[in-house]
């Protein structure tokens, strides 16, 4: 949750190309195994569904205009998008577009940003080529 300002700031500059999705996994450093020193929350071990879903209201205040969903107990997808336990991805018409690094070493917001630019970018190029005058 350490880096969802800088997120935040990417779903604010896109929200007019891109829909962001956060999904909730389980907790990198729950206060009852591994803390964080710098964990801005006390979250305990997710023990069922509910307690995953509490965890996600405080992701659901940080980055307001995203959708947030949970990852289910057996967190399947976790294991199916390797999150372990940040990671970004985009996806395109269903299909893996671009598949950042592994946080907290391989999560690189500037990637994403880089991305969506070139993104935007070649949609602009495509809307004036396609522009016709009559």
């Amino acid at each position: 949750m350490t880096r969802l300002a800088a997120f935040q700031r990417v779903v604010n500059q896109y929200a007019d190309i891109a829909d962001f999705l956060v999904v909730y996994i389980e907790e990198a450093h729950p206060s009852d195994g591994w803390v964080s020193t710098d964990a801005p929350y006390q979250i305990p071990k997710h023990r069922c569904l509910e307690d995953r879903l509490r965890a996600a209201q405080l992701m659901l205040a940080e980055v307001p205009g995203s959708n947030i969903v949970v990852d289910d107990m057996d967190n399947s997808s976790n294991a199916a998008y390797g999150a372990y336990f940040e990671r970004l991805y985009i996806v395109r018409d269903e299909r893996v577009v671009y598949q950042g690094g592994r946080g907290p070493e391989g999560y690189r917001i500037s990637e994403l940003r880089n991305w969506l630019e070139e993104y935007r970018n070649d949609l602009m190029t495509f809307k004036l080529h396609n522009v016709h005058f009559y």
